[in-house]
């Protein structure tokens, strides 16, 4: 019993990681009010540059670097469409999905011989121990034997929180997501904050990208990212907006493919077709959205263009 406790908390960890990253890559977006619904993208391209660039330098933290670069290089279009020419944020977060899958399918193929998956990669992050603490039953290799990704998806938590709660830049981020006028007055740029916003999100959802091929796996294809970038979305509503939030609505989806993984490990597919299972995850995201979507309250001026000066 404790051996499967602890491997139902392990793959939980291990798979709320990525989406805890996109996740709160979202809310600094939707929080400067501009939607992101090309997480899914900007994950698909960190993945795909985390793998090449590590294959390539032999360093997996180089991979990671490289990977955060990306995504904020593929951010940077969006950011331009939706602040600086004002178009619509769903459409271009659209476009930035079939751009990064496109791409990255066709420099895979340009790069290795036409194959449909990068080489795999050997040196890719391995879990790092925690003394003392890893020794304790259930907990400590679930949580303190974890992916560097982990580590660093805790800290993005927390230090996510104390910015947006306790700095200047957490509440000018809020006001021109919630009051961007009122912002304005105050002196606060809001364009420069949202450009700000847009780049980071860009930046934390390709390192959950990057978790994806070069922690959990160790490859890159076209199903890598699999939909994960909209359950961070889902995940993001779902915390409504907030760091904490966000960080139990992903290790509730994380919970949810150690459910179906625990299922296929236990033979639960004599009973149920395994298809059911691989569903799991993506049912639980629609009843949680369709329970708790009327109840979360997004950002006032989320998803509306500013004009300066009007009202």
């Amino acid at each position: 019993m404790l051996d499967t406790l602890t491997n139902i908390l392990s793959t939980t960890v291990i798979y709320a990681t990525p989406l805890i990253l996109a996740g709160m890559g979202g809310l600094y977006s939707e929080r400067s009010g501009v939607v992101n619904i090309g997480l899914e993208g900007l994950m698909t391209i960190g993945a795909f540059t985390a793998v090449v660039s590590t294959l390539t330098t032999g360093n997996p933290w180089l991979g990671l670097l490289f990977a955060v670069l990306a995504g904020v290089l593929l951010a940077l279009p969006h950011a331009v469409a939706s602040i600086t020419f004002k178009a619509d944020q769903v459409v271009s977060g659209v476009a930035i999905n079939f751009l990064a899958l496109g791409l990255s399918v066709y420099l895979v193929k340009h790069l290795y011989d036409g194959a449909g998956q990068t080489p795999v990669v050997e040196n890719k992050l391995n879990a790092i121990a925690i003394p003392f603490l890893s020794d304790i039953p259930v907990i400590g290799p679930s949580l303190f034997k974890a992916l560097p990704t982990t580590y660093i998806a805790i800290l993005v938590v927390l230090i996510s929180y104390y910015l947006l709660t306790r700095t200047t830049f957490g509440m000018r981020l809020r006001a021109v997501g919630e009051h961007p006028h009122a912002a304005e007055t105050a002196g606060v740029s809001v364009v420069k904050m949202r450009y700000v916003a847009v780049l980071i999100s860009g930046a934390l959802a390709a390192l959950g990208g990057a978790g994806l091929s070069i922690a959990i796996g160790s490859e890159f294809n076209q199903g890598t990212v699999a939909g994960q970038g909209f359950i961070a979305l889902a995940a993001l509503i779902f915390g409504k907006w907030r760091p904490f939030g966000v960080l139990g609505a992903a290790t509730f989806f994380g919970f949810a493919v150690a459910l179906t993984l625990t299922g296929q490990l236990f033979n639960v597919t004599k009973y149920v077709p395994s298809e059911v299972l691989s569903m799991l995850p993506y049912v639980l995201t629609i009843l949680a959205l369709a329970g708790f979507v009327g109840r979360a309250e997004a950002p006032a001026a989320v998803g509306k263009p500013y004009e300066k000066g009007s009202r």
